[in-house]
């Protein structure tokens, strides 16, 4: 009857009217209908429908799907009608997908794109994003539930590491002490313990690369001083040196990932007391002090420096001169960080809380012990707070009733992603689970479902822009008004008890995020703003602001925002920082950082960090802050400026635009 159909991209094809018979009979199977006969009976009245309708001309497929809807609904085949449409809505998804990957491909291929700030544009970068976004297509079309999938594309939530989804897990603090006692395997034959400070330096950077080759997230030495510390008995202090200055230059040049990016280090010390301790806490600082082999700022490992009375953080405390240097490469080179043992919500672990670069932090567990090493976080989903805010119209009752809807849709989303995760097997992750480096993994076969360990885990629910929020939902920010901080308190401790209660439900370890949105930021605000337009305050900038914080643009002194967000650390047990933005490096003025860091101590702050520009004239190694664009000894243009984003180190230029946009509106607060 018919010759030739028109295919989607315009070709015309042989007219096959078997392929409708086929259509219509598997959308009756899903339906509980078995007769082909009746598929075939019905593919006639379509073949009548198209003769009459387009007489002749040729028609397209979309054509065909149209006149088959209409004629199983005419027959009274409501329930096969519905399941066609379904299948055929399915389908075009599935096109629109790949469509739209064509598109990601081509643009990747332009150029990487600039989600992570630690992602180069080298050719196995290229590829490994091309991978990315076949990934993140393939699970929103065919594993994610609807809704799940529907509400990340719409941008009420954001699944993090989205293309990561079935294959692996986030992030590990290592047991480094374990395996250089042991020795281990990285699949190519067994690595002997080490008997020197440069061989333990040296393995310590592979396992760190090992690890992350198996994951998707950070890698981090919960306790490096301690964990190092037999390695460098006997050790004379330059010999303890040049190991840590080469455990700086491997973190920094030691690609993983198939050589896309250096691995996101984290280093946690400062509180071993033993001389062998104190001499590796020493010796790190002092490399990562000295800078690399011109004196560039290092981007890794970030040093995390820990706090506590008794040990470090009063004068004739035994580690206070530690503490002090500290706070002097901190004035030069951004790093360390600080992370406070006595705050209300890690004192009762002593000093066994440790942090990443990122922020996160790991110690409660329902199902095992309450112990840092070996465990870290599965997945994070972040819920925009500001469209909630936007759709809630000044209503505070009606948000709260949107947020509950949408923290239970998260904490479903990561339930659905546990039970992907779990199905993976100890030889999916050959080196995290296969050398038994995460807590519950030892014993287990290579063929063994990894469940046992990743019960000891964490699922984080996640927020971005709670001063947006505030400002949608009262008119001000918690920087402006006393009314919408206690309000900005209260949204945060209800996520924390719907968080908690997730606990109990699931019997996991779910967790609150303050999370620390790199590409986010700005993908949530361009989603906002086509849908509500430009709200002051809330959508008129090109990103939202981080987690709790204060905005970056309102003038507001140093002691006063810290005052301010300290109370919001203790609601987020999967992590938290707070930063202090100077206008330059404080190096004459350590005791204005040691007044800052007691500030935070005393507000009660978990992790927490100072901030100012590092700007390296690449010409001439001039070192300073760099306001125009060429150097002003040697008029050089080629400059590395360095800047903390989302908790690790960058260079500037691998910012993405919203990060961007935030750096160039952030103020410097004042130390008064």
């Amino acid at each position: 009857m018919f010759k030739v159909i028109r295919k989607r991209d315009g070709r015309e094809v042989p007219f096959d009217e078997t392929k409708i018979t086929d259509a219509i009979f598997k959308a009756a199977r899903a339906v509980g209908g078995e007769d082909r006969q009746r598929a075939m009976e019905l593919t006639i009245e379509v073949l009548k429908m198209l003769k009459k309708k387009y007489n002749g001309q040729v028609f397209s497929v979309e054509d065909v799907q149209d006149v088959v809807e209409k004629v199983l609904i005419e027959a009274g085949h409501a329930r096969t009608a519905k399941a066609y449409i379904l299948y055929r809505d399915k389908r075009t998804r599935i096109r629109e997908a790949k469509s739209e990957l064509m598109d990601a491909v081509e643009e990747i291929l332009k150029e990487t794109n600039r989600e992570n700030a630690n992602v180069g544009n080298s050719p196995s970068a290229k590829m490994l994003q091309i991978a990315s976004a076949a990934s993140k297509k393939y699970y929103l079309t065919r594993l994610l539930d609807e809704d799940f999938s529907a509400a990340h594309l719409r941008g009420d939530i954001h699944i993090h590491d989205l293309e990561w989804y079935a294959k692996t897990i986030n992030c590990l603090q290592i047991p480094l002490d374990r395996l250089l006692t042991n020795g281990f395997n990285t699949g190519h034959g067994y690595i002997r313990p080490p008997r020197r400070p440069a061989s333990a330096a040296a393995l310590a950077a592979i396992i760190l690369q090992s690890s992350q080759n198996d994951m998707f997230g950070g890698q981090s030495f919960p306790f490096f001083d301690r964990q190092m510390a037999p390695f460098v008995e006997g050790a004379d202090e330059n010999e303890v040196f040049q190991a840590m200055e080469a455990l700086v230059y491997n973190l920094n040049s030691m690609h993983s990932r198939a050589g896309s990016q250096v691995p996101f280090s984290s280093i946690n010390l400062g509180t071993d007391t033993s001389e062998a301790g104190r001499r590796v806490t020493r010796n790190l600082l002092l490399a990562y002090e000295a800078g690399l082999g011109r004196g560039e700022n290092p981007i890794f490992p970030n040093i995390i420096f820990r706090l506590k009375k008794g040990v470090n953080f009063e004068p004739g405390d035994p580690n206070y001169d530690l503490f002090q240097l500290a706070i002097r490469v901190a004035s030069r080179r951004l790093n360390p960080t600080f992370s406070f043992m006595d705050a209300s919500f890690n004192a009762p672990y002593g000093d066994q809380v440790s942090y990443m670069g990122c922020r996160s932090r790991v110690m409660a567990n329902r199902r095992g012990p309450e112990v840092t090493p070996g465990r870290g976080n599965l997945s994070f989903t972040t819920i925009n707070l500001p469209r909630l805010g936007l759709k809630a119209e000044r209503n505070v009752k009606r948000f709260y009733q949107l947020l509950d809807e949408m923290l239970g849709l998260v904490i479903r989303q990561l339930y659905h992603r546990f039970r992907v995760q779990a199905r993976l097997r100890v030889k999916d992750l050959p080196f995290v689970m296969g050398q038994g480096l995460y807590l519950g993994s030892e014993g287990l076969r290579e063929e063994d479902s990894i469940e046992p360990a990743i019960v000891n885990g964490t699922l984080a629910v996640g927020f971005i822009g709670l001063a947006e929020t505030l400002v949608a939902l009262t008119g001000y920010h918690h920087g402006q008004s006393r009314e919408a901080q206690e309000l900005g308190l209260e949204i945060v401790s209800f996520m924390r008890r719907k968080v908690d209660e997730a606990c109990e439900e699931y019997n996991l370890n779910y967790t609150l995020l303050a999370t620390p949105a790199e590409g986010l930021c700005g993908r949530f605000v361009k989603l906002d703003r086509q849908e509500f337009g430009i709200v002051p305050g809330v959508t008129d900038r090109d990103y939202y602001t981080n987690s709790f914080h204060i905005p970056v643009y309102y003038p507001i002194s140093s002691f006063d925002k810290i005052s301010l967000e300290g109370p919001y650390h203790k609601f987020c047990n999967a992590g938290h920082i707070s930063y202090v933005e100077l206008a330059s490096p404080p190096l004459a003025n350590p005791e204005a950082v040691e007044a800052i860091l007691r500030h935070m101590a005393a507000c009660d702050m978990g992790y927490a960090g100072i901030n100012y520009p590092v700007d390296f004239c690449m010409m001439c190694n001039f070192t300073g802050v760099i306001h125009e664009s060429t150097c002003p000894r040697c008029g050089s243009a080629s400059i590395r400026r360095v800047r903390r984003i989302t908790g690790y180190l960058s260079t500037v230029d691998r910012f993405n635009d919203g990060k961007v946009a935030e750096l160039n509106d952030r103020l410097p607060h004042s130390l008064s």
